[in-house]
């Protein structure tokens, strides 16, 4: 799906400001900070947009249904960012959220030419994982436009395969096509089609929403604790004690201690819960 000869990129539209080689290192910085102020309220508009997706996919995914982000650039370097953060922060299995990027993973450190400019990448990518019907996939893209993308998501409506989409431009392919759209027009960006600002903000809003809504309503945080962290490093212990201190009315050591043999918090609170 291409857009039509009269669809007109929002995000590429000139900035609001001029002459910005000009300006001090001040002015710049209170600029972008009043841009970026937008955003949130951008976003706000979009949340019934948010809920009926996660309404949606929340079911499958209780029945072994994956999530994946797919895109290209900023996007989808946000997306794996997103995806990656899922296991270590509420002990899901690796794969249950996964990001995927144009030009494969050495695009998440360097830009690769024109690996979003192919239609048909996006589905071989998907094809990679074994993309089936119990599975979702979220098309991130700031212009809508982008072809890695779009033909992703025009693969996965012939498959029967549910998409949501995440743009920044009222009327872009992407938009159309999705099953669940996601809309959050910010408007031009500071520096004139860098969509790495306040695209690129809103898209991690959304991002941090959805993957947050999600692994709450699986059943991955208790109250507001992540009780299923794992404790891969000295500072996630440390959080987890301090879960065990507040919720056991323990010491430090005690804490630490029941922490380490019961190998997450979830256990510790199981094994020790208050009679």
């Amino acid at each position: 799906m291409s857009p039509s000869p009269t669809f007109k990129k929002i995000t590429e539209a000139t900035s609001h400001y001029k002459n910005l080689d000009k300006m001090s290192v001040r002015t710049i910085l209170s600029s972008i900070n009043k841009e970026d102020m937008t955003v949130p309220k951008a976003v706000q508009k979009a949340i019934p947009s948010i809920e009926k997706f996660i309404n949606q996919i929340l079911p499958k995914m209780k029945k072994g249904g994956r999530l994946f982000y797919i895109g290209s650039g900023t996007s989808g370097r946000l997306g794996i960012v997103d995806a990656s953060e899922c296991p270590p922060t509420y002990g899901v299995p690796f794969g249950l959220v996964v990001g995927i990027i144009a030009g494969g993973d050495k695009a998440i450190r360097k830009a690769v030419e024109f690996a979003e400019d192919s239609t048909t990448q996006g589905w071989k990518d998907l094809e990679k994982h074994s993309i089936n019907r119990k599975d979702t996939v979220l098309g991130i893209s700031s212009s809508g436009t982008t072809p890695y993308v779009v033909g992703a998501l025009e693969k996965c409506r012939k498959k029967g395969i549910t998409t949501g989409a995440l743009a920044c431009n009222p009327g872009s392919p992407i938009i159309k096509l999705a099953d669940f759209p996601i809309l959050v027009v910010v408007g031009p960006e500071f520096v004139t089609g860098s969509t790495r600002m306040k695209s690129g903000t809103a898209q991690k809003l959304v991002l941090n929403m959805l993957s947050t809504s999600l692994m709450i309503k699986l059943g991955r945080i208790r109250g507001s604790k992540m009780v299923d962290m794992l404790l891969s490093n000295y500072k996630l212990i440390d959080r987890g004690t301090r879960i065990l201190i507040d919720e056991l009315d323990l010491d430090y050591k005690r804490a630490n201690k029941i922490l380490m043999n019961a190998g997450s918090v979830r256990s510790a609170l199981k094994k020790n819960r208050k009679k």
